[in-house]
Order: C-alpha cells, then structure tokens, then sequence
C-alpha cells in the first residue's frame, strides 16, 4: 500500500468538473520546508501536490480557497508532460480519499488551526459524513459506543 499524506496551503481556488458524470474537486497544496544549506543560509525548498478529489460530496469546495490550510491523504501518481523547451517536466498528482481543513490565512471560518481549534473532515466514500464536532454530541458522554 502507497499512501501520501500532505499538509500545506492551497495555491488558488479549488475548481469542480464534472468527469463522466463523476464529480471531482481540483485544487493544489503547497508545503515549504525550510533548512539551512552546507554554508549555513536560510534555505526554503516549496513541493506542490496537484490534488484531484472525486466525490458525491461537493460541500466542502466553496472553503476550498486560496490560502486555506489543509490535510490530504490519498494516493501518489507520478506524472510527465513535454515541456516547452523540449525537456520531460515530472508532477506529483495525489488521488485524494480524505481531506480536512485545518486552517486559513485570511480571518476565514476555519481560521487558525491551533490544537484546540474545530477541523472539518470530509471523506470520498459515498457512505462517509463530515465527523461531527463536540458541539454536535447531543448523547451523555457515557453513552458513546467507543
């Protein structure tokens, strides 16, 4: 089993198609990892993750903006295509099976991903729902299955 996981922020707006008629949401996540190099200079190293979400559940696209922090998982297909100047460019596409937003950089609804701050998840089976906050649990807490 293949699984990628990646954590970072979106470069633009997320777009949904329709594919067959098949829904997919597209969007793409930055991660910058910073280092220092043998000379010991601040370095920054950007990896974008071209994201291709295919759901029934299309809720989560209009928070699917530039900027807005988020988690995917799913699995990594490599990809090449010509480049302009004659060479073979190499993308990195993640098939993606869950995502939850874990923040924004603008003052947005999901704002600040601190550890107690609420995420919102949503999963591609069509069976899946959003998990539930704490805020949602109606039932005693003793009363829980787990």
């Amino acid at each position: 089993m293949i699984k990628l996981q990646v954590i970072g922020n979106l470069g633009k707006d997320c777009v949904t198609n329709t594919v067959n008629g098949k829904n997919v949401i597209n969007f793409n996540v930055a991660h910058t990892e910073k280092f220092r190099d043998a000379q010991g200079n601040q370095k920054d190293k950007t990896i974008w993750v071209d994201c291709a979400y295919w759901t029934d559940r299309t809720g989560i696209a209009p928070y699917l903006k530039k900027g807005t922090q988020v988690y995917a998982e799913g699995t990594p297909e490599v990809r090449t295509y010509p480049k302009t100047d004659g060479t073979t460019g190499v993308s990195l596409t993640l098939r993606v099976f869950s995502v939850q937003l874990l923040g924004s950089r603008s003052s947005g609804e999901y704002a600040g991903a601190s550890p107690n701050s609420e995420t919102a998840s949503f999963q591609g089976s069509s069976s899946a729902s959003p998990v539930a906050s704490a805020s949602d649990i109606t039932e005693p807490v003793d009363d829980l299955p787990f």
